[in-house]
């Protein structure tokens, strides 16, 4: 069961690393178009899982490349959160494949 303040964190991870990935993506992720779906903090506050969905590109090589650039992107979200949390969470990025899997049960249904 999540906390109000785990809530609250999400909401707020999710707004500032959509902001950090909509101003970095044409630069590093070659013009790939990459949203945050969905994040999740543990209890304690020192991981957040980051879900994102992937539009124009090869999702893996997009995803390697988001690897790549994480520390940078912890560093853009350190200086965006500094007066909210004490530290800055460890990022976990995961694809989101919701939309593909809603997708495929409506092409199964209209069958």
């Amino acid at each position: 069961m999540e906390t109000n303040r785990q809530k609250r964190i999400n909401k707020l991870l999710q707004k500032d690393l959509g902001e950090i990935f909509q101003r970095e993506a044409p630069n590093l992720f070659h013009r790939a178009l990459i949203t945050v779906t969905q994040v999740k903090v543990t209890t304690d506050l020192s991981i957040a899982k980051v879900y994102l969905s992937i539009f124009g590109k090869d999702t893996d090589t997009v995803m390697e490349q988001v690897h790549f650039h994480s520390s940078e992107i912890r560093k853009q979200l350190g200086m965006r959160i500094k007066n909210q949390l004490r530290q800055v969470p460890q990022l976990q990025f995961f694809v989101d494949d919701s939309l593909d899997y809603i997708e495929n049960i409506e092409n199964l249904l209209k069958k």
